[in-house]
């Protein structure tokens, strides 16, 4: 809604810009169509942008993200623990 009413905004600053023989209403004008355009721009680009943004409630809370960072450090930590044990036992190997 707000997009179409920047866009009129936009074309009656136009209008009213070709038309008009006063330079007061002809600054009034540009502004106006300049102010249009910049909203019509930004709610164009908002629009796109929460079409494509996840909702609020898909996000998981800050105790779930909490969980799974320490299961990936604890993860991590026997990986970690695997790659040494594998790399003494094949140092062992060769000696």
């Amino acid at each position: 809604m707000m997009r179409w009413i920047m866009i009129s905004m936009t074309l009656i600053g136009l209008i009213m810009a070709v038309v008009t023989r006063s330079p007061g209403i002809l600054g009034f004008a540009l502004l106006l169509s300049f102010v249009g355009a910049f909203g019509t721009i930004f709610s164009i680009a908002g629009e796109r942008v929460s079409a494509n943004a996840r909702p609020d409630a898909t996000m998981l809370p800050p105790e779930a993200l909490a969980a799974i960072r320490d299961k990936a450090r604890a993860r991590a930590g026997e990986q970690a623990a695997s790659t040494d044990r594998q790399a003494r036992a094949a140092a062992s190997i060769r000696q």
